[in-house]
């Protein structure tokens, strides 16, 4: 991911956060999505799959998603409005031709969060597949809720 284009994720889901609810924490202020894009890269590298690269459009999606669970105080792949990962990716303008989500809540860093996502079989299978091509982070922390911290992983291959 470039420079520019991982400062107009960033900007976006600072606005997203601050749109959805005051109080939320600035998105990835401490580079916590390009942690996990390293971290998931590494286990992806050992298995022999390609290097997932940065796709705003996902971060766009997985950002508004940590955000929204954050705001709204719950934990699901399906949004308050009813929305599932794939109708959130395509609200963010992400024409895929496949896309996977992982989430996780609670989680005190981007080294715990990815050991979590390898320990849970589905959750690893996504991180795995070969056959997906880019990603977007979100992450988003917010005291007085259950969890504190909300992380999404959008995965996505293009048409």
């Amino acid at each position: 991911m470039t420079l520019r284009s991982r400062s107009a994720a960033l900007v976006l889901g600072a606005l997203l956060a601050t749109a959805l609810a005051p109080g939320l924490a600035q998105a990835d202020p401490g580079g916590e999505a390009q942690q996990i894009l390293d971290l998931t890269n590494g286990h992806r590298a050992a298995a022999g799959c390609p290097a997932l690269t940065a796709n705003p459009r996902l971060t766009a999606s997985a950002q508004g998603h940590s955000d929204d669970m954050a705001a709204q105080n719950y934990f699901s792949h399906t949004g308050k409005d009813g929305s599932g990962p794939g109708d959130r990716i395509a609200r963010a303008g992400y024409q895929s031709r496949m896309w996977a989500e992982n989430i996780a809540a609670g989680y005190r860093g981007p080294e715990e969060v990815v050991r979590g996502w390898m320990n849970s079989p589905g959750h690893r299978r996504n991180i795995l597949n070969c056959e997906l091509r880019e990603l977007g982070v979100g992450y988003t922390s917010k005291t007085g809720t259950r969890y504190t911290t909300y992380w999404t992983q959008n995965f996505g291959t293009s048409r």
